[in-house]
């Protein structure tokens, strides 16, 4: 089958070969368009790409920017202002009333006096100590919920920026390789083209290599492409702050360091942003059962009034109850008890979501970790054995170009799958830290300051 192939593409370069014009020099090669479309010629080969021009950024300068930039940041920090201020609110005393009016006094009988007879009145509610204790700690559970909110949002954002920074990394290492495989694949035409001009091979192996540069220029083309793309986008997460051209420090070969499963475990429960906030949200709801039954009890008010009348005045001071004979607050309490079972439930329900996010990430950890190894130890090593005993082999005249194209492209897969498994590796700890609610100047308890470290 690869003789009839051969045969194939020997038979269609001789047909170019012989339609080109007789006064055309020997030393002129058929190249692959000729193949591919009639009339095209090869492109040049392109200029490799050129180096970053702009500051240099690592990673810790990238999340600690993005903290200080990002709106979602500020939003969140004024979702935490209104709720520090709603406890100013739940801690202030009830303003009171003051009642101003004003008659006249007309006197029916002899010896009555008549004139202005103005009254005036104030009232003030009084409350119960533990009413207001009861508003003061709904308050200060809703704080607590709010900066939770905003630990969770920073930490979400950390995970966007360090998943983009590594996409980048990611990118220009994709495109290192395939600027390596130019390179190489412009070797292979070259000693095609000498070894065709000298008769020592036929010239099908010259098509082959044409062929095999255009498809390393488009690949470089199209992986140049993808790292401004990946810098778009790692951009984009960070804020307007960053520059257009900038260049990262880092590696993606390194890997992050994640603790056992069952520590894991624990540390999320105690440390997770959003189980935090729906802890604060039960307890704001448990609170505002007891808030509404509290109301139950008569509210009380102290008034003072006096009445100025021509010839004498009258004062008066009393409290004033407000009895709950007909609303005895069934509704507000049953409504209170329904959101606490609810906010009950949907804690129950994210902690076992959480758990088996954080086991799945964990599994995937692992899984990208045994590939990364093997790779590594193994296969990237083997196919760089293989490509230089093609080498060899193709120099020597021992084995034809196709081997060498063969061992080469096997190589290339391999190195491509050992890139795109350290950048999964590198995802799944950043899934892991973000369960853990790691955003930049914070530490779960329970974690060494050294665990999930990528710089």
């Amino acid at each position: 089958m690869t003789n009839t192939k051969l045969t194939l593409i020997a038979s269609l370069s001789l047909v170019a070969f012989a339609a080109m014009p007789a006064h055309a020099s020997d030393d002129v090669r058929p190249p692959a368009a000729v193949v591919l479309a009639a009339g095209n010629t090869a492109p040049a080969p392109s200029a490799p790409p050129s180096a970053p021009v702009g500051p240099s950024y690592g990673l810790h300068d990238l999340l600690g920017m993005a903290q200080s930039t990002n709106k979602g940041v500020e939003a969140a920090q004024a979702n935490v202002d209104a709720a520090n201020a709603a406890i100013t609110s739940a801690r202030a005393y009830p303003n009171p009333q003051v009642e101003v009016m004003y008659g006249r006094l007309q006197g029916k009988q002899p010896g009555v006096t008549s004139g202005n007879a103005p009254t005036y009145a104030i009232t003030q509610k009084l409350d119960y100590p533990h009413q207001r204790s009861l508003r003061e700690d709904m308050a200060t559970r809703g704080l607590e919920a709010s900066q939770a909110v905003r630990q969770g949002f920073r930490a979400e954002l950390a995970a966007r920026v360090k998943t983009a920074y590594f996409e980048v990394l990611r990118r220009e290492s994709e495109l290192q390789a395939a600027s390596e495989d130019l390179a190489m694949t412009r070797q292979i035409h070259s000693r095609a083209r000498l070894r065709v001009e000298v008769g020592e091979a036929p010239r099908y192996e010259l098509i082959k290599a044409e062929t095999e540069l255009l498809a390393a220029q488009k690949s470089q083309q199209t992986a140049e492409l993808r790292v401004n793309q990946a810098k778009a986008a790692l951009r984009q997460q960070v804020g307007g702050a960053m520059p257009a051209q900038f260049a990262l420090d880092g590696s993606l070969g390194r890997a992050p360091e994640v603790p056992p499963l069952p520590q894991l475990r624990g540390t999320m429960t105690a440390s997770n942003a959003e189980l935090a906030q729906r802890r604060m949200e039960l307890e704001r709801a448990r609170l505002g059962v007891d808030y509404q039954r509290s109301l139950r009890w008569p509210e009380v008010a102290v008034r003072a009034s006096t009445d100025r009348q021509p010839d004498n005045n009258v004062s008066q001071i009393g409290l004033v109850l407000t009895i709950p004979l007909w609303d005895r607050r069934s509704g507000p309490v049953g409504e209170a008890t329904a959101q606490a079972t609810q906010a009950r439930s949907a804690l129950e329900a994210r902690e076992f979501e959480l758990a088996q996010e954080l086991e799945t990430a964990y599994r995937q950890y692992e899984i990208t970790q045994s590939q990364v190894t093997a790779l590594e130890s193994g296969i990237v090593r083997e196919a760089e054995s293989a490509l230089n005993v093609a080498e060899s082999a193709y120099r020597f005249g021992e084995r034809g170009i196709l081997d060498y194209l063969d061992a080469q492209r096997v190589l290339r897969g391999a190195r491509n799958e050992l890139i795109a498994a350290q950048f999964d590796l590198q995802v799944a700890a950043i899934q892991i830290e973000k369960l853990m609610s790691t955003a930049p100047g914070t530490m779960p308890a329970g974690l060494p300051s050294s665990t999930i470290q990528n710089q």
